[in-house]
């Protein structure tokens, strides 16, 4: 397979660079390898769903705004912007020289201008019943038609907003947002799936599916890193092994510049249990962890006009208060996870996060005596009395909720383990049809309303992600007086409010606060690392 893979992509390469006008300047071409082990679903960004998808439309395309390595909302196709005093309206300055990528379809095969008649037209796509996008959600219930989106001239563009939504300009950050061409997208139809036309870094060559993607670097892209025009890489290849341990034996042979699942099957081969570079390794690769805005967390159904809720002894807040003090989060970190994440003992949004603050939110260390009092108080001491209770997880995470089992035993609370396939758990889930479940949250922008949003009552199940069926009057006050907070501080602060809620009330069991942990090959730089795990390829450099 992998010399297929090798034949194509040599022969890609020779169509590709048959311009030159030698060999030895086609040895100097600057071509990223790297490796998905699962399939891109669309490069479509009406359907960046999931990280494949984000990491690879992220180099095709660009928004209004981008993020940086801190998590900062940058200008990109928008210049500046200005945000009305009541915040309904924002109004955008576009640059006048980002062009979209060549396509047959455009007059003389030559890609236009992109203008601000595009994002009209892009954002009314995430919310057309006929596109049927996943990324409805972004506008939905912010904007009340396709009239909300204005183009008032080629350079400036509107959108209004129904209520104001403080962390809009985050929101936009999202691949979701991208900017595509109205005539190549209705060309194309369904295809424009796998015939991505944007302004971005990188224009698209070629997709065998499961097998290989190439994508070239944009002569004309409009962006510079000082006075550099971006990006510096010529070309990134792209492979689809499954096999984890394959793949990362081709990222040792050099075959691979970039690598970032730690499988458990050779995690130790890499990772000391603290989480440094093991000796056999030291020196062959560069090796970067950081935080990773995902909260790894069990939740508990607390409505108890489900019956599953009902007859449970979960229903019982000090039961639920003794689970959180029961689990030995360091532990499970360093000896399950060799010390990738860190113990989330500070609340359900997760460090990295801006406005994450251990000292204003606290949650739950390992206090098993804690514990033990909490549950004879509940009317069960050591567990007596108290019926079993099954925990619900997905086979990857088995080896986590077993722990988790073996640390309830310990206090006496019997733990039954249901392993299901993840389609099917997450469907239960949406549904409130499992009573105490692993789950874990990824932020899809920026800012923690994205986290508080799974506990506001009108985000109940099956059309929003209220998976724990928490419904309070207070709480949801406090998250839509937070929508009329501009100030960033201030609205920290009612976040921060809203999640110490949550701590008291038990109904999710924060587990840990995920890291990222990027691997690359010593001659290459430039390769940005960001709290949202987004992959950032027009920085990067490859030496020889």
């Amino acid at each position: 397979m992998r010399r297929i893979l090798s034949n194509i992509f040599s022969l890609l390469l020779i169509l590709t660079f048959a311009a030159c006008k030698n060999q030895s300047s086609n040895a100097e071409k600057k071509v990223f390898s790297m490796n998905l082990d699962q399939n891109v679903t669309s490069l479509d960004p009406a359907f960046a769903r999931n990280q494949n998808a984000i990491w690879m439309i992220n180099q095709i395309f660009n928004g209004l705004v981008q993020i940086d390595s801190s998590l900062n909302t940058l200008p990109c196709i928008a210049k500046t912007w200005e945000i009305s005093k009541d915040g309904l309206t924002y109004t955008f300055h576009l640059r006048n020289d980002v062009y979209f990528h060549d396509d047959p379809i455009f007059p003389g095969g030559k890609g236009r201008k992109a203008v601000a008649a595009d994002f009209r037209y892009s954002f009314y796509r995430l919310i057309d019943p006929k596109v049927a996008s996943s990324g409805g959600w972004i506008f939905s219930d912010k904007v009340k038609d396709i009239n909300s989106f204005i183009a008032v001239n080629d350079t400036t563009f509107q959108v209004k907003l129904m209520k104001p939504f403080p962390a809009f300009m985050n929101l936009l950050t999202t691949q979701y947002c991208s900017v595509v061409p109205k005539e190549i997208v209705e060309h194309y139809g369904k295809d424009f799936r796998s015939h991505p036309i944007g302004t971005g870094p990188f224009k698209f060559k070629y997709w065998k599916e499961d097998e290989i993607l190439v994508m070239l670097k944009n002569e004309h892209y409009w962006e510079k890193e000082g006075d550099r025009q971006l990006p510096y890489l010529d070309a990134v290849k792209v492979t689809f092994i499954s096999d984890k341990q394959s793949a990362f034996m081709n990222f040792i042979k050099k075959d691979l510049d970039y690598f970032d699942k730690v499988d458990g099957s050779y995690r130790d081969d890499i990772l000391t249990k603290s989480g440094k570079m093991t000796s056999k390794y030291k020196g062959k690769f560069k090796l970067r962890k950081g935080p990773y805005l995902c909260t790894e967390y069990v939740g508990i159904l607390v409505d108890t006009s489900k019956a599953i809720a009902k007859n449970s002894p979960l229903k019982y807040k000090k039961v639920r208060q003794a689970i959180n003090y029961a689990i030995d989060k360091p532990k499970l970190i360093k000896y399950l996870r060799n010390s990738i994440g860190m113990p989330a003992t500070s609340g359900f949004i997760p460090h990295g996060m801006p406005g994450f603050d251990s000292t204003a939110v606290k949650g739950y260390h390992y206090e098993p005596q804690k514990a033990a009092r909490l549950l004879a108080e509940a009317g069960f001491p050591n567990g007596k009395g108290m019926p079993q209770i099954t925990l619900s997880t997905s086979t990857t995470y088995k080896d986590l909720i077993e722990f988790i089992q073996g640390e309830l035993s310990a206090i006496g609370i019997n733990v039954k383990v249901d392993v299901s396939p993840s389609a099917s758990l997450r469907d239960l889930i949406s549904k409130n049809g499992v009573n105490f479940f692993r789950g874990s949250w990824i932020a899809d922008y920026p800012d923690g309303e994205n986290y508080l949003a799974m506990f506001y009552s009108r985000n109940k199940v099956p059309n929003g992600p209220n998976y724990t069926g928490y419904f309070n009057d207070e709480f949801d006050r406090l998250f839509e007086q937070s929508y009329y907070e501009s100030d960033n501080q201030k609205r920290y602060l009612l976040y921060q409010k809203m999640d110490r809620m949550i701590v008291e009330y038990a109904n999710v069991v924060p587990i840990l606060y995920d890291q990222s942990l990027v691997m690359t090959q010593n001659n290459i730089s430039g390769l940005q690392v960001n709290a949202l795990n987004l992959m950032i390829l027009k920085t990067v450099r490859k030496e020889n």
